[in-house]
């Protein structure tokens, strides 16, 4: 049962003092304000105390010849004072410490049952620098980071408009993490928005620390390869997916946004191709496109026609393999998979040490490890080139790095194994997976299929500013259905 304030400060202080313990930054100070006991209570490094200290001052130098009833007081501070509060007050304990480990200054007043929030944060954050994963030539170098009002800001900066909206919530049982819900309510639909929140209010999970923790509470249960909710860093690539009437969630201690519904072709665009010419922002993204297959097909296409259908190779290139293939003791699929295995733990280990060797480390290895195996005759030059020019391919597009990983490796096994067979069936699969997912009612591979005529404005290729701004992309108009029905 929730226990609720009692009239006695001296009850409610020891009341938190048993809740937190002996922690040593959680601060207490008894002070008297016309006549009434009362007691300041916060987190020290969360809160200013100085900024406390002048805002209390200024009010006990107008309040020395007064005298007030608890109640009095607590009236007088509410609406005669200009201290700033925070809109809601305290009532329980549960609410004092939501409060408290918020950062803000809980006073409690001797004959009242209710505490006050004076907003008196002063939390340490990393300040507003350019994302390190999107990075852009053109536009906004502005990234969000862990503080979630902060971030909030960036959103309401950008988006001035009054159908934006922001709801918040909590989840995690330990650490009870704060989740903004953002969305604009003209151009959301309600289904879309309805499903959303009650997922997000049955999350059941111990610990939040990112946002990336949400994201298979917001799709269906089951295996999937590509996922329906996407993330990014950037308040501008925010701000566009809300202008589009998609939902934007914020986590606190996350800088990373996650944007649902999330479609296949997302995954190629950048806020570049808006800033730049429409026929090169068009080369670009089909570049992407054919930088997707090679990443995922290559590897397995090679092995497969080295393996079993050699005579589609040039003769040349042909006696160039089967010399390499010669000099190895390894199967040629089982070559393509160590040369694969190899490039990521040198991606790894260059990703996971301290940034001013990483990148060096990373280099170094790849030299070695790849001229020595090559010289030595564990791997062939031929296995070198393609399994490094599908890695670059890989990074064309990073969104979608964990799936094409993964199914380059499946691609390798099906080539080798099965040959042309397998490597049919594994891809009749995926594409399987790819149309059969279901992004919060809206088909993952909208608008190619089924496929719409917009799909050429500014899917596959961009058209001009011109032509894109007399019909905008907007979700509004699909009608979701599915996974929104089976929660209403």
């Amino acid at each position: 049962m929730e226990q609720t304030l009692s009239s006695s400060m001296l009850e409610n202080k020891l009341a938190l003092r048993q809740l937190f313990g002996q922690s040593a930054d959680f601060y207490t100070k008894d002070v008297t304000l016309a006549g009434v006991s009362c007691c300041i209570c916060m987190f020290e490094g969360l809160s200013s105390i100085e900024r406390l200290w002048i805002m209390m001052l200024d009010v006990a130098s107008k309040l020395e010849s007064e005298r007030f009833t608890g109640e009095q007081l607590y009236q007088h501070l509410l609406c005669q004072t200009a201290i700033p509060m925070e809109t809601k007050t305290v009532s329980s304990i549960s609410e004092a410490q939501t409060y408290l480990t918020a950062g803000t200054t809980v006073f409690l007043i001797d004959g009242s049952t209710r505490g006050l929030v004076i907003s008196t944060q002063s939390m340490q954050f990393r300040s507003v620098s350019e994302p390190s994963g999107e990075g852009n030539l053109k536009g906004s170098r502005e990234g969000f980071i862990e503080l979630l009002r902060i971030n909030i800001s960036l959103l309401r900066r950008l988006l001035r408009n009054d159908s934006f909206r922001v709801e918040t919530m909590t989840a995690g049982q330990k650490t009870k993490t704060e989740i903004a819900l953002c969305y604009d309510k003209n151009l959301c639909p309600a289904q879309l928005l309805r499903y959303t929140r009650n997922q997000l209010e049955q999350v059941e999970i111990p610990v939040l620390l990112d946002s990336g923790y949400l994201v298979p509470f917001l799709g269906r249960r089951g295996f999937r390869f590509f996922s329906g909710t996407g993330c990014t860093e950037r308040p501008d690539r925010a701000a566009a997916k809300i202008c589009e009437g998609k939902i934007v969630i914020l986590v606190n201690g996350s800088p990373f946004a996650l944007v649902l519904p999330w479609l296949f072709y997302e995954n190629f665009q950048s806020m570049d191709d808006y800033s730049t010419k429409a026929y090169f922002a068009s080369f670009i993204r089909v570049l992407k496109y054919i930088a997707f297959f090679l990443a995922v097909l290559l590897p397995g296409i090679f092995v497969s026609a080295a393996g079993y259908t050699p005579e589609l190779f040039p003769p040349e290139m042909l006696y160039k393999i089967a010399a390499a293939e010669k000099s190895t003791p390894m199967p040629l699929f089982l070559e393509m998979i160590v040369a694969n295995f190899l490039l990521e733990l040198i991606r790894e280990a260059g990703l996971r040490l301290p940034k001013p060797i990483g990148h060096s480390v990373s280099l170094v290895a790849a030299l070695i490890i790849g001229d020595a195996a090559v010289n030595a005759g564990l791997l062939g030059t031929p296995v070198i080139i393609v399994a490094a020019l599908t890695t670059i391919c890989t990074f064309v597009v990073p969104s979608l790095y964990e799936p094409v990983t993964v199914l380059r490796l499946l691609f390798i096994l099906a080539g080798g194994i099965l040959g042309p067979i397998g490597m049919a069936a594994l891809f009749f699969v995926m594409l399987l997976d790819i149309s059969g997912l279901n992004c919060f009612g809206i088909p993952y591979l909208t608008p190619l299929a089924p496929f719409q005529s917009n799909a050429w404005r500014d899917v596959l290729l961009r058209m001009g500013w011109r032509r894109l701004s007399k019909q905008p992309f907007s979700i509004e108009k699909f009608e979701p259905k599915g996974e929104q029905e089976d929660a209403t």
